[in-house]
């Protein structure tokens, strides 16, 4: 576990950061200036790597989040998502820049940001010897709520996630949907302005994770609850207002999905032919100067505009040349090709060096509320 924010000086400088940014829907707009629930400019966490490097796990990162807002940090493992929820909820102690969470400074009020905020770690931090009801009894106590008061939010927040029913079951009996619900409704419990969930439904089958994500929209529509989601599930990115993409520790982009879609324009036509190799030599003549033609295992594919145009004629073309087209489609640009276009690389792809998120991962991936302070 890092130290606390605000237990020792800051040291090292800022690094700017590029970014494609869109317009922020108007959820929680006064009359002149957005109201922002996240806000931090320059933000940096550097850690000691082996043989005396330095591991930049989140460099300079500036970043905007609307009260109310549901916002995702679409990245693949080690880029950074993890670290800056460390920061963010004053978990660890940043290495450069600044940052305030539902107007509260990481540095300055650390203990104020913990009030404040709520944590679904990306790890269980449930006793699975107790109850349902018996854990979030204990960890509102920990918050500091009255007895009473406690008992009555575990009941309510219970009741938030569909688990009523379930309240005096012993959390090793429940399925991963519903220990994930009653991470969830732990998170809730000292009812947080924002509420962090790092990879929330990770291991969890389709079903058990549209459940969640209903939660998830239900809360942020019924009690203003600010969502602030890692994940690398690009299905999960669709449902947010809007998104940035980190990777090796940068926001490289952000803005809805929609908009982050429509800035690459092109739509992807995919060829699988008898003979994929000649069928790209005859594409890669028709196609317009300076658009590529990949070939992989897959077949041939190239981005053009009005991409269903584009089939009849390079089908007819690939006929006259001998070249039997099996398969042909036309697809818009998805969340994947966002990602590729600004990291050159699937979201899925195996990163080319070590994570850099490995320290920070295990800072934020304990038992501890985000209340609560450590012994370490």
């Amino acid at each position: 576990m890092q130290p606390h924010a605000g237990d020792q000086a800051r040291t090292g400088a800022t690094t700017p950061t590029a970014t494609a940014t869109v317009t922020a829907p108007d959820a929680a707009r006064s009359a002149d200036r957005p109201v922002y629930a996240i806000s931090t400019r320059g933000l940096v966490k550097d850690y000691p790597g082996p043989d005396g490097t330095t591991v930049h796990a989140v460099r300079g990162l500036d970043l905007n989040v609307l009260k109310g807002e549901t916002f995702a940090f679409l990245g693949p493992n080690g880029a950074g998502k993890s670290t800056t929820l460390a920061l963010l909820c004053a978990l660890a102690l940043p290495t450069a820049g600044q940052a305030t969470v539902a107007g509260a400074d990481v540095l300055s009020r650390p203990d104020q940001v913990r009030k404040v905020v709520g944590m679904l770690f990306q790890h269980s931090a449930l006793d699975p010897d107790l109850t349902a009801e018996q854990n979030l009894h204990i960890h509102a106590r920990l918050y500091g709520l009255r007895r009473r008061h406690a008992r009555l939010r575990a009941t309510e927040t219970l009741g938030m996630v569909g688990l009523t029913d379930r309240r005096r079951a012993l959390v090793r009996t429940l399925s991963g949907g519903m220990r994930r619900r009653l991470e969830l409704a732990r998170g809730l419990l000292h009812a947080p302005q924002v509420l962090f969930l790092d990879e929330p439904t990770t291991g969890l089958d389709p079903h058990a994770r549209a459940q969640v994500w209903e939660h998830l929209r239900t809360l942020r529509d019924q009690h203003g609850c600010t969502l602030f989601v890692t994940t690398h599930y690009l299905e999960e990115a669709e449902n947010c207002d809007r998104l940035g993409i980190i990777d090796h520790g940068r926001l490289v982009a952000q803005g809805t999905p929609l908009a982050l879609k429509a800035a690459i324009g092109d739509d992807r036509v995919a060829l699988r032919t008898s003979d994929d190799a000649a069928a790209r030599q005859v594409v890669g003549r028709l196609a317009p100067p300076g658009l590529g033609v990949t070939l992989d295992a897959e077949g041939v594919s190239l981005r053009v505009p009005d991409g269903s145009a584009w089939i009849p004629r390079l089908c007819a073309a690939l006929e006259a040349h001998g070249i039997a087209v099996h398969a042909a489609s036309a697809t818009p640009p998805t969340l994947d090709d966002v990602f590729f276009h600004h990291t050159g690389r699937s979201i899925h792809a195996p990163r080319p060096h070590p994570a850099a998120d490995a320290a920070p991962d295990a800072a934020v991936s304990g038992g501890a509320p985000a209340g609560a302070e450590e012994s370490r």
